[in-house]
């Protein structure tokens, strides 16, 4: 799987953008604040429909315009298919693949699969549960359509619940209506809980493995999912904290609670572990990620380097780099030197300047 070519009108600070890409090594280099991450961004909404910083579509179209337009050509298995994005002010985004328009960004599903490693993802093991909780649903949203599904319901059903606990206040009678909902978030919320421990069985013993190469065979690194209510007892608890959550005017338990602990030699590394083994953890679980993506798709997904590289020392840099020749991989970076220095190989080098793009 490679991205052929992309194309920009009124994302972000492009105005008008037309980009080839190599099937290997491409890097977009330049100082910062110019437009490097607006590309990865620009392609990973191609994949999933979202900006994996999280941004509206509102935000992400050009300051003067009131829509932006993202084209994307993606080749798979010989076959090329295109994927275009509209985004829009005051109006939901259009999706077409191949010039038909699709309904649901679920029918995406397969057609692009990235993996994008930033410099927020190497604090994914010291900040808070709501980081490691995004790149489970991230993750599995690309790889399993019906989780996807789930986890749409999920989400529109908890904001359901939490808004009638708030009006129940005022209107006390509206209780009776509460065990409805209750019903369908744990109906969803169940299966959340079910994929999301067999995603993290697949990845453990991946994560492991890459974790003792990185680390000289030094530590074991082992993710345990840590659900605030398990699939068994989810409804009980549910019951349980019906008072509290009228009080508070929120869902206490759910999916929307869950975490990961990452334990080194069975100690907590979220709250006892230096940064260098935070970040060789981090570096481990995106590696594992990749190693999933291509058993679970038969094929190599495309992965997208944000600005990481100058968040690692050398040691991890070189692991890194080593580890993806096999893949198409789209880097942001402020300068060349570290390429050069470790002579890797670069396929195509792109310079990025106040929203134009050159190749060199």
């Amino acid at each position: 799987m490679i991205i052929k070519s992309l194309e920009l009108k009124n994302f972000r600070n492009y105005e008008s953008l037309g980009i080839a890409f190599d099937a290997g090594t491409n890097i977009l280099y330049g100082d910062n604040a110019q437009g490097k991450t607006n590309v990865l961004e620009s392609l990973y909404v191609s994949g999933t429909t979202k900006s994996h910083k999280g941004s509206k579509d509102r935000e992400m179209i050009r300051f003067d315009a009131e829509e932006a337009h993202i084209r994307t050509v993606v080749e798979k298995n010989g076959v090329d298919n295109r994927i275009d994005i509209h985004l829009k002010k005051n109006s939901a985004k259009g999706i077409a693949v191949n010039g038909i328009p699709i309904r649901k960004a679920g029918e995406l599903f397969g057609i692009l699969n990235l993996v994008v490693f930033s410099p927020e993802d190497l604090n994914i093991i010291k900040d808070g549960p709501a980081g490691r909780r995004r790149f489970m649903d991230m993750e599995l949203s690309q790889l399993d359509s019906i989780y996807l599904h789930n986890l749409t319901k999920y989400h529109k059903i908890l904001q359901q619940r939490n808004k009638l606990l708030k009006d129940i206040h005022y209107r006390p009678d509206l209780e009776a209506t509460l065990p409805i909902w209750d019903e369908q978030l744990v109906l969803y919320g169940t299966k959340i809980i079910q994929r999301r421990q067999e995603f993290l069985k697949e990845l453990n013993d991946m994560v492991r493995d890459l974790h003792q190469n990185i680390s000289g065979n030094r530590e074991t690194l082992q993710l345990v999912y840590e659900p605030s209510a398990t699939a068994e007892d989810f409804a009980a608890r549910m019951e349980e904290a019906r008072v509290k959550d009228l009080k508070m005017g929120m869902t206490s338990y759910g999916p929307h609670r869950d975490d990961i602990s990452f334990l080194i030699n069975e100690t907590d590394i979220r709250k006892y572990g230096s940064q260098g083994q935070q970040r060789t953890s981090a570096l481990s679980l995106k590696l594992a990620e990749i190693e999933l993506v291509k058993q679970l798709i038969h094929d190599t997904p495309v992965l997208l380097l944000d600005d990481v590289l100058s968040e690692l020392d050398s040691n991890r840099q070189n692991y890194l780099l080593n580890s993806i020749h096999d893949i198409q991989t789209i880097i942001t970076c402020t300068g060349l030197d570290e390429f050069v220095k470790n002579r890797f190989h670069i396929n195509k080098v792109f310079f990025v300047r106040e929203g134009t793009i050159a190749e060199q």
